[in-house]
């Protein structure tokens, strides 16, 4: 079964309302709520709801692509009859918003303009949203109103094409780091919160990720990286579509156990080695995402393009795995230059 509708996420100053599509599918569906619009209804004795949303960030499509192709799964299910990945007879409810938001979707953009949301303009900073708030804010409470009502979350977004697959959860939570397994990137990063975090979580408003704020209200949550923004790679999207099989039959609605999982668990993503000044990023030659980086190593340089002065040496503050290394080579101040995940001594646990 297939149930869809469009979703008024909020209204733009000309009155003109910022829409979206809700996709549901399996035991759910759909009823119009006059003055509100949808909403989600499951039968009493249904199984487990999943809710699963891209492009967030509007650039970041791949995970758009992952939906849809989910969506062609179960509308082609008779090619596959009784498959155990043909989608066609979930044992619960999937609920998919291909673009969450989008504005950032039209603009090709990672956030809004300044003008429309001067407060939030990136939307993931502001879970669970506020329906009185601001742009941003009123957008994520709309869609907060499905969130609130799933077993389990799965926020796609999609790294650089230089960033490595990963997917993080909240680090301590044996549920969301079961959910990380079940989708299976070969790297999960493991992000802290509250007073053990790092202190730019704080400073970048990480408390308002939705993956954040979903934890928190008790429902397991997960944000894959897929790699490559800007455009369908079809090696991420099959990356998500097998992820997402592994996430829904680890929630019980499909048949059969995820692959087993046998990567590497490392420490929250905030290992950032960043431009002390703005120039020109040579990062070292043989420097790749996946490689294994001690602490001191060189990493590259960042140098002025008028004078030709090297301005820093860039070195790995950390032991770890690069996941990123930015290929664009103008740099400005602040900026990351390689992303070092540390590993987790004991990938048994994220203690």
């Amino acid at each position: 079964m297939h149930d869809s509708r469009d979703l008024v996420l909020a209204r733009l100053p000309s009155g003109v309302p910022i829409r979206t599509t809700v996709h549901v599918y399996g035991e759910g569906h759909l009823v119009d709520d006059p003055g509100s619009g949808p909403r989600l209804v499951t039968p009493d004795d249904g199984g487990p709801v999943v809710y699963a949303q891209a492009a967030q960030h509007g650039r970041e499509v791949n995970g758009t692509a992952v939906l849809r192709r989910l969506h062609d799964r179960h509308m082609d299910a008779d090619d596959d009859p009784g498959g155990s990945d043909a989608l066609d007879d979930l044992a619960g409810t999937l609920v998919t918003v291909p673009v969450a938001d989008p504005l950032t979707f039209d603009h090709v953009s990672y956030t809004t303009p300044e003008a429309l949301d001067s407060v939030h303009s990136n939307m993931n900073r502001c879970w669970p949203g506020d329906p009185e708030g601001t742009l941003h804010e009123r957008m994520a409470a709309r869609l907060w109103s499905f969130v609130s009502d799933a077993d389990a979350v799965v926020d796609l977004h999609t790294g650089s094409p230089s960033m490595l697959t990963h997917t993080v959860y909240m680090r301590g939570d044996e549920e969301c780091r079961r959910l990380a397994e079940a989708f299976g990137t070969n790297l999960l990063l493991a992000e802290s919160a509250g007073d053990d975090a790092d202190t730019e979580w704080a400073e970048r408003g990480f408390a308002g990720k939705l993956r954040v704020a979903a934890t928190r209200e008790g429902i397991p949550t997960i944000t894959p990286e897929l790699a490559h923004s800007r455009e369908i790679v079809e090696s991420a999207v099959e990356a998500g579509v097998d992820g997402m099989i592994g996430v829904l039959r680890s929630e019980g609605l499909l048949a059969g156990d995820p692959e087993p999982w046998d990567g590497t668990v490392a420490r929250n993503h905030l290992g950032r080695v960043t431009a002390a000044d703005s120039g020109l990023f040579r990062p070292r030659p043989d420097l790749d995402i996946g490689d294994e980086v001690a602490d001191g190593d060189r990493l590259g340089e960042v140098y002025d393009p008028t004078t030709f002065e090297t301005l820093q040496t860039a070195v790995a503050d950390r032991d770890g795995i690069v996941y990123s290394v930015a290929r664009e080579s103008t740099v400005t101040a602040g900026s990351t230059l390689v992303g070092v995940a540390e590993r987790l001594e004991d990938a048994s646990t994220d203690a």
